[in-house]
C-alpha cells in the first residue's frame, strides 16, 4: 500500500511541476518533451462526477488523432485518467492551449500492434514500463468528436 501512495504522490507532483512551467512561462515551455507533443487530458470522473485533468505526453499524432499509454510508469494498476475515461469516453484534449473535444477508446489489438513500434521509437521508456508490468498496457486513440 505505502509504495503505491509513494507512486501516485510522484505522479501528482510531476504533473503540477509541469503545470507551474506552462504558467510561469506562459505556455512557450512545456508543450513538448523531446519529439512528443505535450496534451492536457480532462475526463470526467467516474465515481466523483467531477472534472479530472492530467499532463500526459502524445507519443503518435496524426492529424487531429492523439494516441495515449496508459503506462503509469510500469504500475500493475491502470492509471485513473484510464479508469475515467472507459466509463466517459467523452474527454477534451487541450494541445498548446487549444481545447477540443475528443472521443477517446482503447486500441483494438491489431491497432496497438501497428502503434506500439511508434509509440516506443517516440519514447522507448514505454518499452521499459511495459516489461515491468504484466498488464498489457493500454494505448488510447483520441480522435474529434462529430
Amino acid at each position: 500500500m505505502a509504495a503505491h501512495t509513494v507512486v501516485d504522490f510522484g505522479h501528482r507532483m510531476l504533473n503540477r511541476l509541469h503545470r507551474g512551467i506552462l504558467a510561469v512561462t506562459g505556455g512557450r515551455l512545456g508543450w513538448r518533451i523531446g519529439p512528443m507533443p505535450v496534451v492536457e487530458l480532462h475526463t470526467v470522473g467516474r465515481t466523483s462526477g467531477a472534472r479530472r485533468s492530467v499532463m500526459l505526453t502524445a507519443p503518435v499524432h496524426d492529424g487531429d488523432t492523439y494516441v495515449l499509454v496508459a503506462s503509469k510508469g510500469g504500475d500493475d494498476r491502470h492509471p485513473a485518467w484510464y479508469l475515467n475515461l472507459l466509463a466517459h469516453p467523452d474527454v477534451e484534449l487541450t494541445i498548446g492551449g487549444t481545447t477540443v473535444p475528443m472521443r477517446a477508446r482503447t486500441a483494438s489489438a491489431a491497432e496497438r500492434a501497428e502503434l506500439w513500434p511508434r509509440i516506443t521509437r517516440a519514447y522507448r521508456g514505454y518499452a521499459g514500463y511495459q516489461r515491468k508490468t504484466d498488464r498489457l498496457i493500454p494505448v488510447v486513440i483520441c480522435e474529434p468528436r462529430p
